[in-house]
């Protein structure tokens, strides 16, 4: 039987309501996982060590912070969202094999699941970047350009996690991929400091890892300053998005049997 690499954009968004109406029963626990360690990061640091610091590229501390913060958000909450949250419906509850008996395809449901995992980076996202507005942290309305590159940073980070759902065999798995994937990211790409001051080679191999790229685009548009190499950060977040996807369809279908 041949398979569909690509979905039906009505079948994936089905599977988009599906686990909507789910999350909207659960949605206070989850908006406060989403919410409130970046909130933390945001006021503690943004506050705290911006005293000290001052001005960071052109900019307040809190700002520099702020749009870093939002960026490694939507990794982190995309990343949560397809990994634990998918991996329970894929194999725990045994939910694509209830939804495989229906039209639905595995490229449906893994299209829908990418779209919700998007979906909850804009909802925390916002969130934080009405915060930073708040704490005065944003200072031009060009920061609202900041929320569709959220939901790309979302399906970015969706498509490899995924891949690691489609591939592990149970929870502790997904430790490799936050130890050795997601910390070193979070750390290295310019959310804290400024991705220049590392050592230069460091500098080279930070270029490829797509959260730089999420950061390049965010910090300008939510500090009001001209935004350089559109194009390049774009097709990198879209690269990484698509290359995940396709990945992890073909994976999922072998670890499915369909």
């Amino acid at each position: 039987m041949t398979h569909s690499t690509w979905p039906r954009p009505r079948a994936a968004a089905a599977f988009w309501r599906r686990n909507a109406l789910v999350w909207r029963r659960l949605m206070g626990p989850s908006i406060l996982i989403n919410f409130g360690e970046p909130l933390l990061y945001l006021l503690g640091l943004g506050y705290g060590l911006g005293m000290f610091i001052g001005e960071m590229m052109q900019m307040p501390y809190l700002t520099f912070l702020a749009s870093g913060i939002v960026a490694s958000s939507a990794m982190n909450t995309a990343s949560f969202e397809a990994m634990f949250s998918a991996y329970t419906r894929m194999v725990p509850q045994r939910t694509y094999e209830a939804i495989l008996a229906t039209p639905l395809e595995v490229q449906d449901i893994l299209a829908g699941e990418m779209l919700w995992a998007a979906t909850k980076c804009l909802i925390s996202g916002i969130g934080i970047l009405a915060v930073a507005t708040a704490l005065g942290a944003v200072h031009d309305a060009r920061a609202l350009w900041a929320i569709p590159v959220m939901f790309l940073t979302g399906l970015c980070f969706a498509g490899p996690g995924l891949v690691m759902s489609a591939l592990a065999r149970g929870y502790d798995f997904f430790n490799y991929y936050v130890t050795l994937v997601l910390t070193p990211m979070f750390i290295l790409s310019g959310v804290f400091y400024p991705v220049s001051s590392l050592p230069a080679a460091l500098q080279s191999f930070v270029q490829v890892l797509p959260l730089t790229h999420a950061v390049d685009l965010m910090r300008p548009l939510v500090a009001g300053q001209p935004v350089s190499n559109v194009p390049l950060h774009l097709a990198v977040l879209a690269l990484y998005a698509i290359a995940g996807y396709a990945v992890a369809v073909r994976l999922a279908r072998r670890r499915l049997l369909v």
